[in-house]
């Protein structure tokens, strides 16, 4: 078991990162101490560190009744947002995304306990992104033609995944993760309004940055809600695991349970790259987790603007399968969420 770091530290002491998970979210992010060097010990250019540096910042929702999720990514070059709804009952598919050269439009937050994140272009669209520290909630709005969207994630009572590992040579990624946590609000596209609660809408949130590698890939899985069935039937559960990235000696990959963290390892993903939308397998310890994953439909980017190359994939669809807490059997079906495939060169 892995002895957490504290976590009202800065995270770049001397130059340096402090490499582990930590007690909770990072409140300093001090990426301007990071001292960027190549593999000959050489401290790199203002301009490659500039370019090293990226930002993603994520929040999900899902129910039995709609998917949505949005997106704020700042790959240097370029800023990219997204947002997308998924009704399914009459599975239907709402989706927007945008762009902007060298991040025009686009402020992130520095770390996911303080601070605003927003995308706004004028007459298209504006996002916002807040953290707060006490209470401990995050929340999302979004105004733009056909939808607005208000939401709430509650963190109180809750153990974040936070961790920071190294990745490449010399770089290093900080993620913070929050799933199994219900959301409050609204969401109305197209003049249909759905009350967050109401429809027992769960959220995950995603907060990553730092260094990370020049050509990368992932896959990933979350789910978030409540258990459908068996002994713990109406108990908080959450899920966050991946494949290809967090993985340089400290591990991602967890589940909540009533908004206690319980680390996880390796996890394998089994699916069919050229047929993304056919049933996917995901497994993780040995087979304490077991699951399978049917898609309902997918949110799609793709970027081929010469600097920045990216194939993203993000499925939504409902999950079927258990895992084994202390040798009790928990059961995972009809829970809903996502899965992920991700290239990009950046």
């Amino acid at each position: 078991m892995y002895q957490p770091l504290d976590a009202e530290s800065p995270l770049i002491v001397n130059g340096k990162p402090r490499f582990g998970h930590f007690r909770d979210s990072l409140r300093h992010i001090n990426r301007d101490d990071f001292i960027y060097r190549n593999a000959f010990g050489e401290v790199r250019s203002k301009l490659a560190s500039w370019v090293g540096n990226k930002d993603f910042q994520y929040l999900g929702g899902m129910s039995g009744t709609l998917i949505f999720g949005c997106a704020l990514a700042h790959l240097r070059y370029m800023a990219v947002a997204f947002v997308y709804v998924y009704d399914v009952n009459t599975r239907q598919l709402w989706s927007r995304s945008w762009r902007s050269p060298v991040g025009l439009g686009l402020t992130l937050a520095s770390n996911p306990r303080e601070g605003e994140s927003r995308f706004h272009l004028p007459g298209l669209v504006d996002i916002r992104l807040n953290y707060r520290n006490q209470p401990r909630e995050k929340t999302l709005v979004i105004h733009c033609k056909e939808l607005t969207l208000e939401a709430r994630l509650d963190e109180q009572d809750f153990e974040p995944m936070s961790l920071c590992t190294r990745t490449g040579y010399s770089g290093f990624t900080y993620a913070c993760k929050v799933a199994g946590q219900p959301l409050y609000g609204f969401l109305e596209l197209n003049g249909k309004r759905h009350d967050l609660a109401e429809i027992g809408a769960y959220g995950h949130h995603d907060f990553s940055c730092g260094y990370m590698r020049r050509e990368t890939w992932w896959n990933w899985a979350c789910f978030s809600g409540v258990i459908q069935e068996g002994p713990r039937k109406g108990q908080r559960i959450g899920l966050n695991v991946s494949a290809g990235v967090n993985e340089t000696g400290f591990s991602e990959n967890c589940f909540w349970l009533n908004g206690k963290l319980i680390p996880l390892h390796f996890t394998r993903f089994d699916f069919d790259p050229e047929n993304p939308l056919e049933t996917w397998e995901v497994t993780a310890d040995n087979n304490t987790l077991r699951l399978r994953f049917q898609p309902m439909g997918m949110h799609r980017e793709v970027v081929r603007a010469g600097l920045v190359t990216s194939h993203f994939r993000q499925v939504f669809g409902e999950f079927s399968g258990c895992m084994l807490v202390d040798n009790e059997e928990i059961s995972l079906n009809g829970l809903t969420g996502f899965v992920e495939d991700q290239y990009i060169k950046w």
